[in-house]
């Protein structure tokens, strides 16, 4: 099933600060004036000592992490003629959120972008991407205004069994996820290329050892359409 681009305003959920991206980039460059909500991107406390991952990232003690990654962040959806908002909620290297805070702001959000289109990721593999997931499909009820897609989390559908397990999960959820595809506008590839390197600090620990690497940020992009069951009538 091949669609235009989503029409009106599309809001993209990601968990951390390159997941629509890693994602969702091409989607994203052929969609101007897209939203990307980051829903961890809140800062560690100040006494919390460097993670092994942030580590590998090139940071050092002392530095602002996360104020330098929504930087690479910014840098990458201006690339792409995207919006970012950040949440202030701790990715769980920090120390995480629970999936009832996360599911209040995201009603806060929906609330005020409006959006006609929201991406949420599949939630493979990583407790935050689950946790995001989760607390979306919480607020994804029947006749709802806007069209919902999930997009397979970049890196980790590459792992076997998860993406069609996912999929598994929302039919039996009654969600009917349906693949569909879009059409490109002229240079998207490339320009999700130039978003991606921005991550550079992303990058740089994703191709330390035992670490996923980055071959999977250039295959294509995938979204299923998920379609509620209508509200029974009384």
């Amino acid at each position: 099933m091949t669609d235009l681009p989503p029409s009106g305003t599309l809001l993209a959920l990601s968990p951390h600060l390159d997941d629509a991206v890693f994602a969702c980039g091409r989607l994203l460059a052929s969609t101007p004036g897209a939203i990307v909500a980051t829903i961890f991107a809140g800062r560690p406390p100040q006494s919390q000592p460097l993670t092994d991952w942030d580590r590998a990232a090139g940071f050092s003690p002392g530095d602002d992490v996360v104020g330098i990654r929504r930087e690479e962040d910014r840098a990458a959806l201006d690339i792409l003629g995207a919006q970012p908002r950040w949440l202030n909620l701790r990715d769980s290297q920090y120390g995480g959120a629970d999936a009832e805070e996360v599911g209040k702001r995201l009603r806060e959000l929906l609330s005020d972008c409006r959006p006609d289109t929201v991406l949420i990721p599949l939630g493979l593999f990583h407790s935050d991407h689950r946790v995001v997931h989760e607390a979306a499909l919480s607020l994804l009820v029947p006749d709802t205004p806007c069209r919902w897609l999930a997009y397979e989390d970049a890196l980790y559908r590459r792992i076997d069994g998860l993406r069609d397990a996912a999929i598994e999960a929302l039919k039996v959820r009654g969600l009917d996820p349906q693949p569909v595809s879009f059409r490109e506008s002229p240079q998207a590839e490339l320009r999700k290329a130039g978003a991606v390197a921005c991550y550079r600090s992303q990058l740089r620990a994703l191709a330390t050892p035992g670490r996923p690497g980055v071959a999977d940020l250039e295959a294509p992009e995938a979204y299923w359409q998920l379609s509620p069951p209508p509200r029974s009538q009384p």
